[in-house]
């Protein structure tokens, strides 16, 4: 209840975009309660009060017996059964625990529900991680023009005692996914025909420097959100292309594209915001990716407190690399006992375009997983304040790093009737540690390097 009051209270009287949001760190009294009251990294320790929601033990991420990374990773809940199952026939009933694209899907897509399974909250990091955190929460500092980060240590969450909604949102897209990583990920583009889908399949290496606990402040990481490189590899028509993106925690992103059939790259300053994605049919803009990346400086970011929210969590099932794209996916949605819901608090926070500014989403909400500050859930409106698009992100737990991470994510689009299902690990691999040794050469991220590659 303390922490509620907290949110609430300075929910009033800070607002994104002002200066007072330079005034960010918590005083000493506040961050005491990271790691007694709150998880160190700010969330509730205690359940709610029916027990749906336990406590929180902070009991580290186990290695599972016999497991190496590269296998399938096990599911240490596969013998669990749905204890809920949301449809159109009861979805009112839950209504105050679902977000409003939950319900657009639930009521606007014949056959469309929510398993719901015990909740379980194992997710937790290094001490390190903790340690950087607790420095974070007295001396982190948004910039004053409100969107920009000017002071936080690496790989600790920034603001674990958010103040404003634009510090929530920097938790999110900071939130600690190690030192950089190596995959080959699909994209999956439904047809509303029926007609079989070609997957989009891609080589990706990202560079994530400010999750480097060997980073002492903020200019070690190079002033560097992430840096990543795409190369397509299948279908055939568009092998060899390749996409260079560099995100920064104080200035816009920069991108560069290579396409074969040119042989050149080309400097790309249109790649943000609510610009398209190259190659993705229309079904994803800039900023969507992953669920929400690169500048904040067109949004207001209202930070409305917390609430319990059905999400998705602990996702073995659906991220399962056994498992095969025809098995997974349908003309509207993928199979839905393939997807796993859990009932968790989260971080809601309200964005709207700013006075003078323009976006193709004039407000969308994000929800934030309290123990991770990971965005599981987000609605998109369009102009007229409906929802056009709903996202996903579906987390498990990586114990090599250890972290709870996400990879593939949805992208719905109500008003065309189609969905784009992106980053997903089947048929493919995910190397967490590719960062931490050694396996990424930060002059990889180069953009006369990367007209290199697509000469060769």
């Amino acid at each position: 209840m303390v922490l509620k009051q907290f949110v609430l209270r300075v929910g009033t009287v800070l607002v994104a975009g002002t200066c007072l949001s330079a005034l960010a760190a918590v005083g000493e009294q506040d961050a005491a309660k990271l790691g007694t009251v709150l998880t160190p990294v700010g969330a509730e320790k205690a359940g709610n009060a029916d027990g749906s929601i336990p406590a929180w033990t902070g009991a580290p991420i186990q290695t599972p017996a016999g497991w190496t990374p590269g296998q399938p990773r096990p599911d240490p809940y596969a013998s669990e059964k749905p204890i809920l199952a949301i449809d159109a026939t009861n979805v009112d009933k839950f209504k105050d625990k679902l977000s409003a694209s939950q319900i657009a899907l639930i009521t606007g897509l014949k056959g469309y529900r929510m398993d719901v399974y015990p909740t379980h909250r194992e997710c937790s990091y290094p001490d390190y991680v903790y340690e950087r955190t607790r420095k974070n929460a007295t001396s982190a500092k948004m910039a004053a023009n409100g969107y920009d980060i000017a002071e936080a240590t690496p790989a600790g969450v920034p603001f674990p005692l958010p103040q404003s909604g634009a510090e929530a949102i920097w938790n999110h897209k900071l939130h600690w996914t190690g030192e950089g990583r190596i995959e080959r990920y699909s994209t999956i583009f439904s047809q509303p025909s029926g007609r079989d889908f070609v997957p989009l399949v891609q080589n990706q290496w990202t560079y994530t420097p400010f999750g480097n606990p060997k980073a002492a402040a903020l200019a070690d990481s190079g002033g560097i959100e992430y840096k990543l490189l795409n190369e397509v590899i299948a279908p055939a028509a568009r092998v060899g292309e390749l996409i260079l993106l560099h995100y920064f925690l104080n200035k816009s992103n920069e991108a560069w594209l290579y396409f074969p059939g040119q042989r050149r790259v080309r400097h790309s300053p249109s790649f943000s915001y609510d610009n398209p994605v190259p190659g993705y049919e229309n079904l994803l803009m800039v900023d969507q990716y992953p669920m929400y990346s690169g500048p904040t400086d067109r949004y207001d970011f209202k930070l409305i407190g917390k609430q319990e929210l059905y999400i998705p969590y602990n996702t073995y099932k659906f991220n399962n690399t056994a498992q095969k794209f025809k098995d997974m996916f349908g003309v509207d949605y993928p199979q839905r006992d393939l997807v796993r819901y859990e009932l968790h608090r989260v971080w809601r926070i309200e964005a709207t375009v700013k006075e003078g500014m323009r976006h193709l989403f004039p407000k969308r909400t994000f929800y934030l997983d309290e123990d991770t500050w990971m965005l599981l859930v987000e609605d998109l409106y369009d102009a007229q304040g409906k929802i056009w698009r709903a996202m996903e992100a579906y987390p498990y737990a990586a114990a090599e790093l250890p972290a709870c991470v996400y990879q593939g994510y949805i992208s719905y689009d109500l008003n065309v009737g189609r969905y784009m299902a992106d980053n997903m690990p089947q048929e493919g691999k995910v190397d967490w540690l590719a960062g931490r040794e050694g396996r990424i050469n930060p002059k990889k991220f180069d953009a006369n390097e990367m007209r290199r590659e697509g000469d060769r």
